[in-house]
């Protein structure tokens, strides 16, 4: 999948959102090696609930089948689908590098 690219011109503080926006998909940009701990999945815990995938904010989460599969490329490591995960089928663990 190939991530589609936005021109976003802010001419002025007019031209802000009223609120926190995104400039664009973060699929745009490997930001992987930025983490320290990443998420691993626990297939036996999952109840495919799909929490995961709905509020990873960097759209890094991708549900195959019955589970999400997480592409580490583009995952900060930021905790979001571990502390939203109902059963406790993804825990953060620290980054081998």
């Amino acid at each position: 999948m190939m991530a589609e690219k936005y021109e976003i011109k802010i001419s002025g503080a007019k031209d802000m959102p009223p609120m926190a926006a995104s400039l664009g998909k973060m699929l745009v940009n490997k930001t992987g090696s930025w983490r320290n701990i990443r998420p691993l999945v626990i297939p036996e815990k999952c109840n495919g609930c799909s929490l995961c995938w709905k509020f990873c904010p960097d759209f890094c989460i991708n549900i195959d089948g019955d589970y999400p599969i997480i592409n580490y490329d583009y995952c900060k490591g930021c905790g979001v689908c571990a502390h939203e995960c109902p059963t406790e089928a993804i825990v953060m663990e620290e980054e081998i590098k």
